[in-house]
């Protein structure tokens, strides 16, 4: 099977295209063709030895896909040959072939296709947690989202909106704002030309935000934590600007708020069970078009690197799809 390889640490111009043997599925595993795998910003830092999740080398990028199970390894009853899957795997999954733990896979509804399906997993995975386990968003509430035109962000705007919130749209362009706009949100900031924590309390007429979805960090983080409202919750999913921010914590003392982590990938290790429902609902809402999976662009496996280049370069609106 072709797949693409990172043998050291490095960019994408650094990463292999070769030739391996056909995975088999041993005892508790199954084997999975894949037709689509999806790449997240974390790919960037990954091939880069940057990320938490540093998997020995040889590896592959892309953490989720899609496919169809080839064969079942002994003690698997959860699954069978031909069945239509989504899964998530941590890193790997930028091959033909992989081989996944059950408990990783979830079986596609009709009416849902693989492309859709390969990158529901990390960023609508992540925001349903966040949003409904960890900040307990409530209907009428107000949520920012930073990086709103990201594949997180996207997600974001969806589920919260899904979920009975105003969304107010944070992002870099005025590009970016349309785009998140055309999926829902219901106000827009641009953060280059606009003070985020004035503009936060402008379009909540000076209340504040109930819930803060950050996966950028960097210079936002503070301001959006002084524009949180009292009881409001600030989410950290992800640094994508590069920088950890610092934040005083007499921000959050003085309007009873909180600062929320969300590690999404350990929480669904520790609650496997929880996950595959939330995950279940995501693939149904998204078979039912109540959620759009957009996808920005899709590259064959040999292109991995000028993918990747995109992600790198902000360029990206919603997924970026490998197809094998």
């Amino acid at each position: 099977m072709k797949a693409i390889l990172c043998t050291r640490f490095g960019g994408p111009d650094d990463l292999e295209l070769k030739d391996l043997p056909d995975p088999v599925a041993g005892p508790g595993e199954v084997l999975v063709a894949v037709k689509a795998a999806a790449l997240n910003f974390f790919d960037t830092l990954i091939i880069a030895g940057k990320y938490q999740h540093k998997p020995p080398f040889p590896f592959s990028p892309a953490a989720e896909f899609a496919g169809v199970v080839e064969s079942v390894g002994p003690g698997v009853t959860a699954l069978s040959r031909g069945d239509r899957v989504l899964g998530h795997i941590g890193a790997g999954a930028a091959r033909e072939r992989v081989v996944a733990n059950p408990e990783r896979l979830i079986r596609l509804p009709d009416g849902l296709d693989f492309d859709h399906a390969a990158g529901l997993t990390v960023t609508y995975g992540t925001t349903l947690h966040a949003l409904k386990d960890r900040a307990q968003l409530k209907p009428g509430e107000t949520l920012a989202v930073l990086g709103a035109a990201g594949g997180t962000g996207l997600a974001t705007i969806e589920l919260g909106k899904l979920m009975g919130a105003r969304v107010i749209a944070c992002a870099s362009s005025a590009e970016k704002l349309a785009f998140a706009r055309e999926h829902g949100a219901d106000e827009a900031i641009n953060y280059v030309q606009e003070d985020l924590k004035d503009a936060l309390r402008r379009v909540t007429d000076g209340k504040g935000v109930d819930v803060v979805y950050d996966p950028v960090g960097g210079p936002y983080a503070e301001p959006a934590v002084r524009a949180l409202a009292w009881g409001g919750r600030f989410l950290v999913i992800g640094f994508a600007a590069g920088e950890i921010p610092k934040i005083p914590t007499n921000l959050v003392l003085l309007r009873s708020s909180a600062i929320v982590g969300v590690f999404w990938g350990a929480w669904a290790e520790r609650n496997p069970q929880a996950h595959r429902a939330n995950m279940a609902d995501i693939a149904r809402w998204c078979a039912e078009g109540k959620l759009s999976a957009h996808i920005h662009a899709v590259y064959p496996l040999e292109k991995t690197a000028e993918a990747i280049k995109a992600l790198s370069d902000r360029k990206v609106m919603g997924k970026l799809l490998l197809r094998p």
